[in-house]
């Protein structure tokens, strides 16, 4: 009987941080020996963590990377071992060593590398051309790198036809919202076609604006989930493959023997270990770990990237300025969760605007959540402006002007919170406001990281009313998820004032920013020609907003920064 036990390492590596990902790799490895595993594996470039970005241009990082490998090889067994790294040849190539009993057996490269959206790796590697093929024990097994897999009549393809029983996928695919479910029927769709088992490993973790989310899994030969890991955390997936029921298969679909014949050269066979682990140890047997609902997962996300993009930059505490509505208070609620409640501190600062409402709602939100709450009133502040200010303005009417005065005070005092204490400080503005410029430059939009930047304000409602569905205790207030939105900036301010409501304004933004509709298709999103053409021209025109706005999650398919690259200045107005 042709059986595999692999281990798939999913774990949280910290770009740069050769020493910790040593460290968190060794700690597996040892982990996964305890389940006697013929394979063990770790997620694309788990040495460097991913992505590494202009470090691979420097000549340093890539000799600190390969020592590091070393002392990964050094640190092997009888099991084969599979770990993401930087190769060096004549140039540097994204690569996965495969190593055992203190050898290094063979260096696989990347052979499709991504360059759209966020990704931009043909800026550092080169594509490997070798596609080689491994055995273990007469079992027959290959590498790809995450955007391998992707192509239907690529590596998959080709290894199968070299004799493939199993792929094992290392790859650092970062999150949106559904993706999740789209690896799954992609690599299942990949299995099905091609007749193999696939190992499907993915790195976990926050860099930058990007997450990844895990949920590593394994399906079989016929596309059905074997196996599955939890999402958002790190965890250790071991399973035994019953690779004999891919021969069967094989034998049962006589349309494959009418495929070319594949390359021999191309697929080059090597043996990774002449037998199989003898295995002691009996797995247990459980349930696929489940696909986390959509509220969830954004949430799950939104909290993970914060966790890890406060504690990976060296900080403990943040502080949230807190102004009664829905935005601050999802982003209090994912911050309690992502470093503890005890670390947080919000900050409330009333102007004559600020109804007694929104007090109200704000310390029943800090109690709810556990959270410290300060008052720093700023209506003394904003009126020594207006005096100073008032021999230039003279008598011109009250405005903009006056209203982001308000909230660049409140920026002021949140950064010097911040600087006094080391707290860094959250934004509150969501993907919505950002897109049509509804935010103030060195005002609300000041701070170390905007979490919720890549949430559309109807998502923000959804995600806050399943959190509030799921928690007994710490809840947003329902009042603050019922009320309509306002600044309050301005005497009797609403958001309608200046924007369409959000169940019409989202639709078209997200035509508009992430599917780049035509004007026949945006006008079918409900507003009228002279509206649309106006959200649409404030979205271009807020492109300088953008490019000063703070990192934040990437949630949606295209996020702004570096997923969406759009230029500042810019006069294509042809189709407006």
């Amino acid at each position: 009987m042709k059986t595999l036990r692999v281990a798939l390492c999913q774990i949280n590596p910290t770009v740069g941080d050769l020493d910790g990902n040593v460290h968190k790799i060794l700690s597996f490895m040892n982990r996964a020996q305890e389940h006697e595993p013929d394979i063990i594996a770790f997620p694309e470039l788990s040495l460097t963590g991913y992505p590494p970005e202009d470090l691979l241009l420097k000549p340093s990082f890539i000799r600190d990377n390969l020592d590091a490998l070393r002392t990964i090889q050094d640190a092997t067994g009888s099991s084969v071992v599979i770990a993401g790294f930087v190769d060096r040849k004549e140039d540097i190539f994204n690569a996965a060593a495969v190593m055992r009993d203190k050898e290094l057996i063979d260096v696989y490269h990347k052979a499709y590398l991504p360059n759209y959206g966020v990704f931009d790796e043909s800026r550092y590697f080169r594509a490997g051309r070798r596609m080689p093929l491994y055995t273990i024990g007469g079992i027959t097994f290959s590498i790809s790198i995450c955007e391998d897999i992707w192509y239907p009549e690529g590596l998959v393809s080709s290894h199968t036809k070299g004799g493939a029983d199993l792929m094992i996928s290392i790859n650092s695919s970062p999150y949106h919202a559904g993706k999740s479910d789209l690896r799954q029927k992609m690599v299942s769709t990949r299995a099905f076609d091609n007749g193999i088992f696939i190992a499907y490993l993915n790195s976990v973790g926050g860099q930058d604006e990007l997450v990844f989310d895990g949920g590593s899994f394994i399906v079989d030969q016929n596309g059905r989930l074997a196996a599955s890991a939890r999402q958002f955390s790190e965890d250790l997936l071991v399973a035994d493959l019953d690779l004999e029921s891919v021969f069967t298969k094989r034998l049962h679909q006589p349309r494959r023997r009418k495929l070319p014949v594949a390359d021999t050269a191309a697929n080059e066979m090597i043996t990774a270990a002449q037998q199989c682990r003898h295995k002691n140890t009996k797995l247990d047997s459980s349930a696929p770990a489940g696909i986390l609902e959509r509220e969830e997962e954004m949430f799950s996300a939104l909290v993970l990237g914060t966790r890890d993009y406060v504690h990976k930059n060296g900080f403990k505490k943040v502080c949230i300025g807190l102004s009664g509505g829905v935005d601050s208070a999802l982003v209090v609620a994912i911050a309690a969760e992502a470093v503890g409640p005890d670390n947080v501190t919000t900050v409330f600062m009333p102007s004559s605007f600020t109804s007694e409402e929104s007090a109200k709602d704000s310390y029943q939100l800090a109690k709810n959540m556990g959270v410290e709450i300060i008052e720093l009133p700023i209506s003394r502040l904003f009126d020594l402006y207006l005096q100073e200010l008032k021999p230039v303005f003279d008598d011109l009417p009250f405005n903009t002007a006056e209203e982001n005065l308000q909230a660049r005070i409140r920026g002021n005092m949140l950064m010097a919170l911040s600087n006094k204490f080391g707290w860094m400080v959250l934004t509150t503005g969501n993907k919505s406001e950002m897109s049509v410029g509804y935010a103030t430059l060195y005002g609300d939009m000041a701070g170390g990281f905007a979490v919720i930047k890549d949430i559309p304000k109807t998502d923000v409602y959804r995600i806050s009313d399943w959190y509030n569905r799921t928690r007994r205790d710490r809840v947003i207030p329902e009042n603050i998820l019922r009320k309509a939105p306002t600044a309050e900036l301005r005497e009797g301010q609403k958001d309608t004032d200046s924007l369409p409501p959000y169940d019409m304004l989202d639709p078209l933004l997200k035509a508009y920013i992430e599917e780049d509709r035509d004007m026949k298709y945006l006008l079918d999103c409900g507003l009228s020609e002279e509206e649309t053409k106006r959200v649409i021209r404030m979205v271009d025109t807020s492109e300088y907003k953008r490019r000063q706005s703070p990192p934040g999650i990437k949630i949606t398919e295209r996020a702004f920064g570096r997923d969406r690259r759009f230029p500042i200045t810019n006069r294509y107005r042809k189709w407006l």
